[in-house]
């Protein structure tokens, strides 16, 4: 018997999330094993099709050896009549890949894409491979339990649905109209993932207690910043009620021991009423759990941090991008550098963690913008940061500006499978990926050698044991990176 249970059930479908790379790979980047998240979509598509009494496994390639072979014998066992791979842009090709040899042992069976990479370049991927049946194009719950139970003479019938026509042409039946109400949904199917919660886990330092999870609450960003994808929900934002949220975390709690969250969503705080309302719940009635959240600085005063901060708030992720504000200026709304430095103070203020998230190889970058990012990151009280290799992603308004003919932004090698920050795929005018390579190692050990820093991750032995425990376990790995990049 496999980690799957046997079950009667044929037919239905089977989800799974591709690796994107070769295993090996991760077994030697630490990076890669640092931050496991669970692929909260699919499991949430799995809650709403079980709800419906669909047949449905879904298989985490990151998290399971061999899943290959693990999705080849269930196929082989269960003859599902639908496979559906829910794919960033880095893992789409390792998908595809998959579903190429599952078609080998069942031709019949149905190939369904979604996710963000799927909703950016619709007809052009099912015009591309061949091997896919259908693409899922925004959230997926409805739409593809529509897609999988329905006659296929209706599925032009199905909005959010890209398919081929008699004469093998692709087809988009347009944009759903009626979202999802989020209060509406199941709890994803968190029991579906063998291993979990314990099988994932969150960045060493991003937490004070195991086990831990993630969680998503709201869906999409009014913004438009010029580096984020927003394909799959667009510019809409839904939320759930504060009422659900604390249902959600509290169900959490009860059924898998967690007492920690890390909120996914983009804009946790947007609306500042849910989430005084959430806060108040989790004072009064005390589920003995603290959590993450990520933020935009407009949406941040110093009551609300009070209150987040009696609530359990262990630490705030605020988006700083850069700290050249004529290159922020560029990319961003509302570009507010000192504005950004008096939220950070007052977080602080209210006893709350401070991570930056940063980018680095924006178009328009320099080493006088990298010169000033570095001195405006090094003069802020922030405990942890996170820089990323700037990537422009299909869906994102930079990605057309880059690709649009006789751009000068600077040279993009669009290689799908290396487009995961983790990679200077796109090198701006003026710079060579070699320099950024320098320069982003060097902001790395800029920071983490600073002596305030290094007291910092210091005090994480006895505010987050767990995180100490696994850098020791993993120590000879971090040498094994650090000295990689050095010889970068």
């Amino acid at each position: 018997m496999t980690v799957y249970e046997k079950t009667a059930d044929k037919g239905g479908i089977l989800l799974v999330h591709p690796l994107g790379y070769a295993p090996e790979k991760a077994d030697k980047d630490i990076s890669r094993k640092a931050n496991i998240m669970p692929p909260l979509g699919l499991i949430s598509i799995a809650a709403v099709l079980d709800q419906k009494g669909v047949p449905n496994k879904v298989i985490d390639c990151h998290c399971l050896p061999d899943s290959l072979a693990l999705i080849l014998s269930y196929v082989k066992e269960y003859e599902p009549e639908f496979i559906g791979f829910s794919c960033t842009t880095s893992s789409f090709l390792d998908g595809v890949r998959t579903a190429e040899q599952v078609k080998e042992i069942k031709p019949d069976i149905g190939v369904v894409f979604g996710g963000p990479h799927v909703s950016a370049l619709r007809e052009t991927l099912i015009s591309r491979f061949k091997v896919i049946d259908y693409l899922v194009v925004g959230e997926g719950e409805t739409a593809i339990y529509e897609l999988i139970t329905s006659e296929k003479k209706k599925i032009p019938q199905i909005p959010g649905i890209v398919y081929r026509d008699d004469f093998g042409q692709a087809q988009f039946t347009g944009f759903r109209k009626k979202l999802i109400e989020l209060d509406s949904l199941p709890f994803p199917a968190y029991r579906k993932l063998p291993g979990y919660p314990k099988a994932y886990k969150l960045p060493i330092f991003n937490y004070p207690k195991v086990p831990n999870a993630s969680l998503i609450s709201s869906r999409g960003c009014p913004y438009a910043c010029s580096y984020c994808d927003r394909s799959v929900f667009r510019r809409t934002f839904r939320y759930n009620s504060s009422e659900y949220l604390y249902a959600h975390m509290e169900y959490m709690h009860k059924e898998f021991g967690i007492r920690h969250i890390n909120f996914y969503d983009d804009q946790f705080t947007f609306n500042r009423k849910r989430i005084a309302a959430f806060c108040e719940l989790m004072i009064r009635k005390n589920p003995g759990m603290t959590f993450n959240c990520a933020a935009r600085a407009e949406h941040l005063d110093l009551d609300l941090l009070k209150l987040m901060k009696a609530a359990g708030c262990w630490m705030i992720s605020l988006g700083v991008e850069t700290g050249d504000p004529d290159l922020l200026a560029r990319h961003r709304q509302n570009p507010d550098l000192d504005m950004l430095r008096e939220k950070i103070l007052l977080i602080k203020t209210a006893g709350i963690r401070v991570k930056a998230l940063l980018m680095m190889g924006l178009p328009g970058e320099s080493e006088t913008s990298i010169r000033k990012s570095k001195k405006y990151v090094f003069s802020l009280p922030i405990d942890d940061f996170n820089l990323a290799k700037f990537t422009p992603f299909p869906g994102s308004p930079i990605y057309d500006q880059i690709k649009t003919p006789g751009s000068d932004l600077g040279r993009f090698d669009e290689d799908w499978e290396k487009m995961d920050c983790m990679d200077f795929i796109f090198i701006p005018k003026g710079m060579t990926k070699v320099r950024l390579d320098e320069q982003f190692i060097h902001f790395y050990k800029s920071h983490f050698t600073r002596p305030r820093v290094l007291a910092g991750y210091v005090s994480m032995a006895w505010k987050s044991p767990d995180s100490w425990r696994r850098m020791l376990q993993d120590l000879p790995d971090f040498l094994m990176f650090a000295n990689k990049n050095k010889r970068m």
